[in-house]
């Protein structure tokens, strides 16, 4: 866990006190600095100075004598404690993140982004409650309210993420907080976050954002009305495949009701996953605007495909949402999905069998480029699909996630992948 203070924190190369701190840094040049903090890394010039705070891995934190056990904060963030409660490593992260993040407080760190939901829902809901869901929203967080949620005594209804009214109809005086997903990570909504949000606010409602698709370099969250920022670090963040991390960030109200929660739940992630996120963060503006051009590029192309129905991807222009995304955010990333034209499932999986550059799998943000099978129709409960203003057989396809690849040399793997489709 951690939150922003008057300690120093790096800025490239050298360390600046938080009053010496540019206000005006660039999103990339805050990628390479955050979270240095020079009493992490060392001092710059003096024996032992480093670029990156270091692992420390450890389950007790030794005390020199009793007196300065009984003196110590327990419960303060970056203090020396037990190992649950973090050290220099994890601390890093949660400052870089919260540096990312404007208008928060500080950063809780969860050991998946299915935890980090879970963290902050809990973190506003008690037994009685009623929790709003965006209808877009992640099938294991749609889970988490038919399971957890609800054997709590906490009901859930979902509304059409893309109707706003349809949020005011069902909300109530037990509603205590919703739930975006904006872009849904399948089938690629954009929300009205600020309407939606200011909606929320007249009601007393908290409101808690997947942020995961865009982050804050794209969007940032606090500041278009969400309460608390959720992201899997699983994705963009660590860049590569190999963590499994999740965040919650917010101000300073909330930011102490994830945190209580948090330690509540013993919820604690290793120091070694989180050097891998630290590096992967420092990556992770050149990767995204990589990713993004060729996903774009890739979606065009796909749009003009007679075998494609519908490419759902915000950055598209005529796509549903792209208005919003236009007006609201500053970027985007590499995942979309597309709708075949017609036909079954069997032919969706051949599409699927004859990629050779795509891995068949789950999670996106990675390096590598990823596909996997959309079937939405089973995890909607306020709005049908296909959506309004789809044919009836436009139903199946695929969730496409682009990753470093040449964009040309992941077109002709498309092409074949189209080829197989119209031959099955």
């Amino acid at each position: 866990m951690g939150r922003r203070s008057g300690d120093a924190q790096g800025t490239g190369g050298r360390s600046l006190s938080s009053k010496d701190q540019p206000d005006d840094l660039r999103p990339a040049t805050r990628l390479v600095g955050a979270g240095r903090r020079a009493e992490w890394t060392g001092t710059p010039g003096e024996p032992g100075a480093v670029v990156n705070p270091p692992v420390w891995r450890a389950s007790t934190h030794l005390y020199p004598d009793a007196a300065a056990l009984h003196a110590g904060k327990p419960n303060a963030d970056g203090h020396f404690y037990y190992g649950r409660r973090g050290a220099p490593t994890q601390w890093a992260l949660a400052d870089a993140l919260t540096a990312l993040e404007p208008g928060a407080a500080g950063t809780v760190l969860y050991p998946s982004g299915v935890a980090a939901i879970a963290g902050a829902l809990l973190a506003v809901l008690r037994p009685g409650d009623v929790l709003l869901m965006s209808d877009n929203a992640y099938e294991p967080t749609r889970n988490m309210a038919r399971g957890l949620l609800r054997d709590m005594g906490i009901e859930t209804r979902w509304f059409d993420p893309q109707d706003p009214a349809a949020f005011a109809a069902a909300a109530c005086e037990r509603c205590k907080a919703v739930l975006l997903e904006s872009p849904g990570s399948l089938t690629l909504e954009v929300q009205d976050v600020p309407a939606l949000a200011a909606l929320a606010r007249e009601r007393g409602i908290a409101v808690v954002l997947d942020n995961t698709w865009a982050g804050p370099l794209a969007f940032p969250a606090l500041e278009r009305g969400a309460d608390i920022a959720v992201m899997s670090l699983t994705k963009h963040v660590g860049g590569h495949s190999d963590l499994m991390m999740g965040s919650a960030a917010a101000g300073e109200r909330l930011y102490q009701k994830l945190r209580k929660t948090a330690q509540a739940l013993g919820q604690v992630v290793s120091p070694d996953d989180a050097a891998l996120a630290l590096r992967g963060l420092r990556t992770m503006g050149v990767r995204l605007e990589r990713e993004t051009a060729t996903a774009l590029a890739l979606a065009q192309w796909l749009a003009d495909r007679a075998e494609v129905a519908h490419v759902l991807c915000p950055m598209l222009p005529g796509s549903p949402g792209h208005e919003l995304w236009q007006r609201d955010f500053t970027g985007g990333c590499g995942l979309f999905s597309l709708v075949f034209t017609g036909k079954d499932g069997t032919a969706r999986d051949a599409f699927i069998d004859a990629l050779g550059l795509f891995g068949i799998g789950y999670s996106w943000g990675g390096f590598e480029s990823l596909v996997s099978p959309v079937d939405p129709a089973s995890v909607r409960s306020a709005t049908p699909w296909p959506l309004p203003g789809m044919a009836a057989g436009d139903r199946f396809g695929v969730r496409l996630s682009i990753g470093l690849e040449d964009p040309a040399d992941l077109r002709a793997d498309l092409e074949r992948g189209l080829a197989a489709w119209r031959a099955a």
